[in-house]
């Protein structure tokens, strides 16, 4: 679908991708909106939807706010790019539709890219439990020692059972002209992990990405949440999109050591899915081939089930907000797997 005519531009894009998303939608839109020190333009792209979502967007008076109703179901990744093909907007900002914005974010991330003569910025985000607490994700110091956030970091950021800030929860707008230059949009055959691969697609091309230390993104806890183990396939669909990423890009050395980092932790990971998996169907022989062929699986069985989730160093289970109920922080329930909290999980 092509933009609509408009006789200014406005400053930023908001795509919202919407399935049964009835509860929480008028909310997002509504945060959107209440931007200031920017123009906006919402566009909301509902997936199919079985409630009430495509009613209650298209009943929204402000002209800012389009809809695009698809006509069969394209998962996160499929809708979201089919918003960026309709948005108008100087910058693209994805919002999930369970979440919303304060109303200055995204001034504060726009004076910081064009301050840097970045393509992309990212910021801090609150989660809000259900309680009404909120807890900052990341430290502002140190996001403030980190002015712009380079592909290694970002990679790294992003290793199984190593890293300890994980920079995929944040939200990065984007340069729309950039998105189109380098002809960068979700990977629609992804359900899992398709947010990493654009932002590490970008800056693999060239991008620069600005910091913004300041929380301007809330994340809401939904009430009756689960939580999601991470599964094999899972786990075999991110190093199938890792290893497209590498086929088309070509890493520094430094990228190409976090990259490696990144593929072990994989490794790793599968390794001890399978090895829990034997276990519980008691096949010894499984288990012991397993464990002989790559021994961390055993050293990740013995680590206590608190230890494991810090080395994962994620939070809160954060899946894309598009067709699967909200995830709430990592408790027992989460503790089945200690891959419970990749940021990475998205609905399908």
């Amino acid at each position: 679908m092509n933009p609509p005519a408009i006789d200014k531009v406005p400053d930023v894009t908001f795509v919202v991708a919407a399935y049964n998303s009835a509860d929480t939608i008028v909310r997002a839109i509504e945060s959107a909106l209440a931007q200031e020190g920017v123009t906006v333009e919402v566009v909301v792209v509902d997936d199919c939807s079985a409630d009430a979502t495509p009613a209650l967007v298209a009943a929204i008076p402000d002209p800012r706010v389009r809809l695009i109703a698809l006509d069969r179901n394209r998962g996160p990744g499929g809708a979201r790019n089919a918003g960026i093909g309709a948005a108008c907007g100087r910058w693209i900002a994805v919002l999930d539709s369970d979440d919303t914005v304060r109303a200055d974010r995204l001034r504060r991330m726009i004076e910081r890219a064009d301050a840097a003569g970045a393509q992309i910025a990212v910021d801090n985000l609150d989660v809000v439990s259900l309680d009404g607490r909120s807890l900052r994700m990341f430290s502002e110091a140190e996001l403030a020692r980190l002015p712009q956030l380079t592909l290694p970091a970002f990679i790294e950021s992003n290793v199984l059972f190593r890293s300890e800030h994980n920079f995929g929860y944040m939200k990065p707008i984007f340069e729309r002209r950039f998105l189109e230059n380098q002809q960068l949009r979700f990977d629609e055959t992804l359900r899992i992990g398709e947010d990493y691969i654009l932002l590490a697609s970008a800056l693999a091309c060239g991008g620069r990405c600005a910091v913004e230390p300041s929380a301007g993104y809330i994340y809401h806890i939904r009430e009756g949440s689960i939580s999601r183990v991470l599964r094999l396939d899972h786990i075999d669909a991110m190093i199938a999109a890792d290893e497209a990423f590498l086929r088309r890009y070509a890493l520094d050395g430094l990228a190409q050591k976090m990259q490696h980092r990144r593929m072990r932790g994989f490794r790793e990971a599968r390794s001890f899915l399978v090895l829990v998996d034997q276990l519980k169907k008691r096949s010894l022989a499984g288990a012991l081939k397993t464990a002989l062929a790559d021994p961390l699986a055993l050293r990740h069985l013995s680590m206590p089930i608190a230890a494991r989730l810090r080395r994962l160093a994620a939070r809160f289970v954060h899946p894309s907000s598009h067709s699967a109920p909200r995830a709430a922080p990592v408790t027992a329930a989460a503790e089945r797997s200690p891959l419970g909290n990749d940021p990475h999980i998205s609905k399908g």
